[in-house]
């Protein structure tokens, strides 16, 4: 397990740092990614998804988010803005970065439950949001 550590002079560099992370991670996932203008929007990416069957692209609202708060075997990570969690209109996804061990989680916002914040064990197939560890296939377009 390579294990990394980041030391950043404000929360908002690491997050910058995490949205670029994921982007990059999208675009070697062969994702198409958009960024909203300024930063009112709810989410931080959206990931244009085109399939077969459509001549409109969807766009999947992605919020990055970034943790190294180890808890025991797990991470704590946040997943609402100022407190108030995602409400299902706002997002499609959150994409969770656990810096310290380079593991995403991709994660569709209705499996929040309405939650502030999330406990993410990676590596533990039996863990509550295993079945969202590195499920980049759920960004791509569905035929």
């Amino acid at each position: 397990m390579t294990t990394k550590r980041t030391t950043f002079t404000h929360f908002k560099q690491q997050g910058e740092w995490a949205e670029l992370l994921f982007m990059a991670r999208a675009a070697e996932h062969g994702l198409a990614i958009a960024r909203p203008w300024g930063d009112s929007a709810p989410y931080d990416v959206a990931i244009v998804a085109t399939n077969a069957h459509s001549r409109r692209p969807d766009l999947l609202r992605v919020q990055v988010k970034s943790t190294q708060c180890q808890r025991r075997h797990g991470y704590k990570c946040h997943v609402d803005s100022n407190g108030v969690p995602y409400r299902l209109d706002q997002l499609d996804f959150i994409a969770a970065y656990i810096i310290t061990v380079a593991v995403w989680f991709i994660i569709p916002v209705h499996a929040t439950h309405g939650q502030s914040e999330v406990f993410l064990t990676p590596r533990r197939p039996n863990s509550k949001y295993a079945e969202y560890e590195e499920a980049w296939h759920l960004l791509s377009p569905k035929e």
